[in-house]
């Protein structure tokens, strides 16, 4: 399973002898009015892509996601953590290292039937199930390791999947081919040359990138 630890911010994959990085606190914001269809748009220096949040399933990982990029949270953090073929997370460090404070931990909605399949994006936390902040990783391949699992045995807890990447997979998957080596505190997996999200913004509106003016076909580039 992967986990954090809320001064070292580290998630590390127990299970496939990996690890990856989260983070810390703050307070809540009010409420938003739910949205049937509700999409954001990840602008990263490597290029673009837009994720569909899952609020009928995630209500409150989507509500705590959105209140941080509203907040202006996610502005120039960094992919600290790239696994090839497996995950690429973000949205707790700056590029020199510095940790974003963040609110309260949101509650575990791991259970929600969602699987960590490819392309899905899911909350980062410590080995508490009820301790996601702000960081947030994007499958690069199916990791039904990572998923909620109940068995005869007794609960599993995975890692909440709260939304999917509907266009710019291509660019996640460049992400995720990156160069990396150790950086800040981190002994490891951390991009060489840093991978900025310069911001994320919500989309009143989207379409499919088929019927995007200057959208690439191959791959589904948002542009």
């Amino acid at each position: 399973m992967i986990y954090t630890t809320r001064h070292a911010a580290y998630i590390v994959l127990l299970l496939c002898g990996l690890s990856i990085f989260p983070g810390a606190f703050a307070q809540g914001e009010p409420q938003r009015s739910a949205s049937p269809s509700e999409y954001v748009k990840v602008v990263t220096s490597k290029g673009d892509f837009v994720i569909q949040l899952h609020r009928d399933a995630a209500p409150a990982s989507v509500e705590n996601f959105l209140q941080y990029a509203d907040a202006g949270h996610y502005i120039q953090t960094i992919f600290h953590r790239v696994v090839p073929g497996f995950v690429v997370q973000g949205g707790g460090y700056s590029r020199y290292f510095n940790e974003r404070p963040t609110r309260d931990p949101v509650p575990y909605e791991g259970g929600n039937g969602l699987p960590n399949d490819r392309g899905t994006v899911a909350m980062a936390r410590t080995m508490d199930p009820d301790s996601a902040a702000a960081q947030w990783f994007v499958n690069l391949k199916d990791n039904p390791r990572l998923n909620h699992l109940e068995n005869d045995l007794g609960v599993r807890p995975g890692y909440t999947v709260f939304g999917h990447v509907v266009a710019g997979m291509d660019v996640v998957d460049a992400i995720g081919s990156v160069a990396t080596g150790p950086g800040g505190p981190f002994p490891g997996e951390v991009p060489l040359d840093p991978v900025l999200i310069e911001s994320i913004d919500p989309i009143i509106d989207w379409r499919a990138p088929d019927a995007m003016p200057g959208a690439s076909q191959a791959g589904n580039t948002i542009r």
